[in-house]
C-alpha cells in the first residue's frame, strides 16, 4: 500500500515533465515559424528606369600632327658647306638653314650675265641700223628674241644660285639633320623636316552610327568642341574645335575621320604624338537605370523585372553607352518595369517577393549622380 502510494506522484511528476517539453517544442518550432514567415515577408526595394535628356563623353584614339610638317630637301647637287641651326631649334621665317657649295652656280651665273650683256650689245646695234632702214624688221625682232633669252638665261642662273643657300619657308621647330656638314647632296636629298607647332591637327575615327548622331544633333551655329586627353591621362589645357570631316567611310572599318584643330601656345605638342579626343555625345529620352540593378552572366547584363504578380523575372537588356553609377539601356526594358534594385542575390528567378517601391529620380539623387 505504501509502495503504491509512492508510485502514483512519480508518475504524475513524469506526466508533467513531458508535457511541459511538448509545449517547450511546440513553442520553439512556432517561433522558427514566425521567423522565417518575417525573413519571407521582407520587403526588396524595386524602381523603374528614368528617361532623361543626357549626354555621356566618348572617347577616341588620336593622332596628333603639326599643323605645318614639311620636309626640307636639296633642290641642288652640291657639297654641304654650312649646317646654321641644331637640332630641335626654333627657327623663323627666312633664317638661313644650309648652304651648299655655290662655286659652280656662281660661275654659271657669271657666264649668263656676260651672254646677256652681249645681247644687249647686239639689241642696241641692231635697232639703230633698223632706224637707218640697213636691217630689216625681222632682224630686229631676232635680235630682241635673243637678247630677251640671255636675260631668262641670268634669271634662271640666278634662282640656281638662290638654291644653294635654303632657308626656313616659316616658323616651326626643327627635327633631327639627316646630313651632316661636308656631305656631298644629290638633287632631292633629305636634309632634315619642319614643323610649325602653332596650331595642331589631331585625326580620329568615328564609327558609322555615331557619325549619324553627330551629324543629326549638330549645331550649325557652333562648332563643336572636345578634349585632348594626352598621353600622361592629363588634359590639354586648350579646348579644340572639330573642323573638319573627311568625305569617304573606311570600307574595312566602318569608321570616318575627324579632325580637330587646337591651339598650342606653350608648345606642348607636337608632331606624332597620340593621346584620346573626349567628345560628348548628346542623348535624347535616353531609358537610364542604375548599375547596380544589373548583373552579368557570361558577358551578357542581365536584371530582376518584377511583374503584377510579383513574381521575379529575369531579364536580358543590352547596354548602349554607359555613366558613372548609371546605365544606358537600348534594349530589354521599357518606362513602366520594376526593376529589382537590392538583393539581386538573395532572390531567385521565378520567386514571388515583397517590393516596396523608390521614385527613380530619389534613387539616382542617392547615387549622386545628376545627368544633364
Amino acid at each position: 500500500m505504501e509502495n503504491s502510494i509512492l508510485i502514483k506522484p512519480y508518475k504524475m511528476t513524469r506526466k508533467l515533465l513531458l508535457v511541459t517539453g511538448l509545449c517547450a517544442v511546440l513553442l520553439s518550432v512556432s517561433c522558427e515559424s514566425k521567423q522565417k514567415k518575417k525573413e519571407k515577408e521582407v520587403a526588396f526595394l524595386v524602381t523603374n528606369p528614368i528617361v532623361i535628356d543626357t549626354t555621356i563623353t566618348k572617347d577616341y584614339v588620336c593622332q596628333i600632327h603639326s599643323i605645318r610638317h614639311i620636309e626640307l630637301r636639296a633642290l641642288e647637287k652640291g657639297y654641304l658647306k654650312g649646317i646654321h641651326v641644331d637640332e630641335g631649334q626654333m627657327v623663323k621665317k627666312g633664317q638661313k638653314m644650309f648652304d651648299i657649295m655655290p662655286n659652280v652656280y656662281q660661275a654659271d651665273l657669271q657666264k649668263a650675265k656676260a651672254e646677256a650683256e652681249v645681247a644687249e650689245i647686239e639689241y642696241k646695234n641692231t635697232t639703230m641700223l633698223a632706224e637707218n632702214n640697213v636691217v630689216s624688221a625681222n632682224e630686229l625682232s631676232m635680235s630682241k628674241a635673243n637678247f630677251d633669252k640671255a636675260k631668262a638665261e641670268v634669271a634662271l642662273a640666278e634662282t640656281h644660285l638662290s638654291f644653294t643657300k635654303i632657308r626656313a619657308p616659316f616658323d616651326g621647330i626643327m627635327d633631327h639633320l639627316h646630313v651632316r656638314e661636308g656631305s656631298l647632296l644629290d638633287e632631292g636629298e633629305l636634309l632634315t623636316s619642319l614643323s610649325d607647332n602653332s596650331k595642331m591637327w589631331v585625326y580620329f575615327n568615328v564609327p558609322e552610327s555615331e557619325y549619324l548622331d553627330y551629324i543629326t544633333n549638330r549645331s550649325k551655329e557652333s562648332a563643336k568642341e572636345v578634349t585632348l586627353l594626352m598621353a600622361n591621362n592629363k588634359p590639354f589645357p586648350h579646348e579644340g574645335i572639330v573642323e573638319t570631316i573627311e568625305a569617304e567611310f573606311n570600307n574595312e572599318t566602318g569608321n570616318i575621320e575627324f579632325r580637330a584643330t587646337f591651339d598650342n601656345p606653350e608648345g606642348i605638342l607636337r608632331h606624332g604624338e597620340t593621346g584620346s579626343i573626349l567628345m560628348k555625345v548628346p542623348y535624347k529620352d535616353a531609358l537610364i537605370i542604375p548599375q547596380k540593378a544589373t548583373f552579368e552572366i557570361l558577358d551578357k547584363k542581365y536584371v530582376f523585372v518584377i511583374d503584377k504578380n510579383h513574381v521575379v523575372r529575369q531579364r536580358e537588356i543590352t547596354v548602349e553607352a554607359e555613366l558613372p553609377h548609371l546605365f544606358i539601356v537600348q534594349n530589354g526594358l521599357s518606362a513602366n518595369d520594376q526593376v529589382l534594385l537590392e538583393g539581386i542575390r538573395m532572390v531567385k528567378n521565378g520567386e514571388k517577393i515583397h517590393t516596396k517601391f523608390e521614385n527613380p529620380k530619389q534613387v539616382m539623387a542617392s547615387l549622386n549622380m545628376y545627368a544633364e
